[in-house]
């Protein structure tokens, strides 16, 4: 593995003669004549590229040339289709730019000698190839794939510059990996102490199984941390009513539980992924099926975004415009080569407003005389107190000491909360949820993939990637984080934004993640961010992530009147269903023990499923009242049922672990280290 740079190497082009003159698509095992993807070199952006001046001339993947006429839905654009545009000759001095891998290339063979020669342009593409579109850069400037990317998957430019963009990778997703702990925790019942343990061992399991990820499952440089899509079952559990009026120290008596079925649900991800059961359930998890189920994630935490916000406005606003203006208005303001505002939105959002809110405290805007935060609400007698001490709590930012009492050190440790509780019905809930946390890492390692690496990954090699998920989890539920460990949906756009995809700044990102876990204070820092801007972090995330769900369209024809039906219906019943099961036999004056914004998640109490098994209504009313589930059904169904041609539906495109064995470059890319891999030679759906 080279440390100099990619861009100062010389690229020699293949040799003509070990491989027929065909084009990328051929030679990648990209099918288009099934498939309904675009251009792989769109797959990190949120928007499509423009489209070229003239709509018949489409660049060559290889060589930016311009191919002939294509076809939309797989069928002819007319009758009698214009001839392809001649192709220019390519200068001989002219210089291609290629991937920087030619491993197993022979050096010095035909016409390649120096990298300045191509083989002949292929002949024109059928009629019935798909529509691509051109390698044009988009708004942010963005390139063809590859070309617009600093590290590939493999580089290591050097020590520093790993250092460095491992760490912006991880502070640039700094909201992905702390705002979970920041809501679960107060919502068993846990003190600002407990929150900073939680944000302590979140950190140490994600840097942990970051590692064993970019090791020995789809090894692409993807963080694993707590997915938000554990994030709605880990509140109907919190708020089932067995747990309701317990005494003594509720957050480890529910987090035990939580421990529990989380451990129960990875077991069964791990079996799904090394059994080869995930290989076939590939087949069928389309586009169509991904973008409304990731999206009704982002979507269904509507009731808590905004109603929390609504406690204090003049913080909690001023972070959600700083957040927009940073990664919308001043996207494209470049700093040393950085792009400072796109890349770090969610930290300087968090910075300005946190000195805003410290400014406000200190001028005294949220004291009150005669009234103190720390005297419990129904000890307060006066009525001036009690209209002020909601918006006293979630203002100012000295109501928190968990700075304070955060030791310097400490060190997560497994069954730190006690003994895990196992339930089956809990269990069952989040066996579940593991196959939609699946299903979400499916479309990121595929986006990730056309970014980084040399081809997408076998199915044996996704296989494998989601089985280690499920024993990330195990750690995750052992170590007691809250919810389970997966691929975070935003890897992909941090990717795309920060140029870097060096599995190897990833990697040292990650250790020093580990190193700053064992640093209480740290967790203590975090666990102080007052709640309503943690609400209002979470309106922009939740937002993002329902953009980043709805962009797998972009593999498929987003035009089609089937697809629309389907991800319109997918979307409306992943709203209405649980509306229904939430809303079913709660009268309208009647005074609920949680808050109004925890309210979708007690359903399990009162929903329409009312059998003599309390442990089967539990489940029912819980899995029905979860939006991802009700997403992820109806497209599931409609998706493989409703006739449509596989261009139309857009289906994933893996690499065929025939020719991707054959293939040095990415043998090296997705193989696993030590020669481990000769231990699973015989087991081909965790290999090539």
């Amino acid at each position: 593995m080279s440390t100099s740079d990619p861009k100062s190497r010389p690229r020699p082009a293949p040799d003509p003669s070990s491989m027929p003159p065909s084009s990328w698509a051929k030679r990648t095992g990209f099918r288009p004549n099934f498939s309904g993807e675009t251009n792989p070199s769109d797959s990190a952006h949120i928007a499509l590229p423009p489209r070229p001046k003239d709509p018949d001339a489409h660049p060559d993947l290889e060589a930016g040339r311009p191919r002939g006429t294509s076809a939309v839905n797989g069928d002819p654009t007319g009758a009698k289709a214009p001839p392809p545009h001649p192709q220019p000759p390519l200068e001989k001095d002219q210089p291609v730019k290629r991937r920087k891998d030619s491993d197993g290339l022979p050096k010095g063979s035909g016409p390649a000698q120096n990298g300045h020669a191509l083989p002949p342009p292929p002949p024109s593409e059928p009629l019935n190839q798909p529509r691509r579109l051109p390698q044009t850069g988009d708004d942010d400037g963005f390139v063809a794939r590859h070309s617009h990317m600093k590290y590939e998957l493999r580089d290591t430019p050097g020590l520093v510059p790993i250092g460095v963009y491992g760490l912006q990778h991880y502070i640039s997703m700094l909201g992905s990996l702390v705002l979970i702990p920041l809501v679960i925790v107060p919502a068993m019942g846990g003190t600002h102490e407990d929150t900073s343990n939680v944000v302590s061992t979140v950190f140490f399991v994600s840097g942990i199984t970051t590692l064993l990820h970019t090791s020995f499952g789809s090894r692409l440089p993807l963080i694993q941390g707590p997915s938000l899509v554990f994030l709605a079952p880990a509140l109907a559990i919190i708020n089932s009513t067995e747990f309701q009026g317990l005494n003594g120290n509720n957050f480890k008596h529910i987090m035990k539980e939580l421990q529990g079925a989380i451990i129960i649900a990875s077991a069964f991800q791990a079996l799904l992924g090394y059994s080869g059961l995930m290989s076939l359930l590939l087949r069928l998890i389309h586009p169509v099926v991904v973008a409304p189920t990731i999206a009704a994630v982002g979507l269904s935490f509507y009731s808590y975004g905004f109603p929390v916000v609504g406690a204090c406005l003049e913080i909690g606003v001023v972070q959600i415009l700083l957040a927009i203006i940073f990664s919308l208005y001043l996207r494209k303001i470049s700093i040393l080569g950085h792009r400072i505002f796109l890349i770090y939105a969610v930290p300087l959002g968090i910075v300005i407003t946190w000195a805003l809110a410290f400014l406000l405290t200190e001028a005294g805007v949220y004291s009150y005389k005669g009234c103190d935060t720390n005297v419990p609400a129904s000890n307060i007698i006066s009525d001036h107190c009690r209209k002020h001490v909601s918006r006293m709590k979630h203002c100012r930012v000295d109501t928190s000491y968990a700075l304070k009492s955060s030791p310097w050190f400490r060190f997560p440790y497994p069954l730190q909360w006690g003994t895990p509780v196992f339930h089956w019905k809990t269990a069952i809930v989040m066996c579940v949820v593991s196959v939609i946390s699946s299903v979400d890492s499916v479309g990121s390692y595929h986006a990730a993939s056309l970014l980084v690496a040399s081809r997408p990954p076998s199915p044996g090699i996704l296989s494998r990637g989601i089985g280690l998920e499920g024993l990330s989890s195990i750690l995750a539920g052992l170590w007691g984080t809250g919810t389970g460990s997966t691929t975070l949906t935003e890897n992909v756009h941090t990717i795309a934004v920060t140029k870097m995809g060096s599995r190897r700044a990833v990697e040292l990102g990650a250790c020093i993640l580990i190193v700053l876990s064992l640093v209480g204070k740290v967790g203590g820092l975090i666990a102080s961010i007052p709640d309503v801007m943690v609400a209002a972090l979470l309106c922009f995330m939740w937002a993002m992530l329902t953009a980043l769900g709805l962009s797998n369209l972009r593999y498929s024809e987003a035009g089609s009147s089937r697809n629309i039906i389907i991800v319109g219906l997918s979307l409306f019943f992943s709203l209405s269903i649980p509306a229904y099961f939430q809303q079913y036999g709660i009268s309208p004056g009647s005074n609920l023990s949680v808050p109004s914004y925890f309210q979708p998640y007690i359903v399990a109490s009162h929903g329409p499923f009312n059998s003599k098994s309390g442990g089967l209504n539990f489940v029912l009313n819980t899995l029905f009242s979860l939006h991802m589930v009700i997403a992820f059904l109806v497209a599931i169904i409609l998706d493989n049922t409703v006739p449509g041609s596989r261009q139309e539906r857009g289906v994933y495109v893996w690499s065929d672990p025939e020719t991707a064995r054959r293939e040095p470059a990415v043998t090296k890319d997705y193989e696993l280290p030590f020669r481990v891999g000769r231990v699973f030679k015989w087991v081909k759906w965790v290999g090539f």
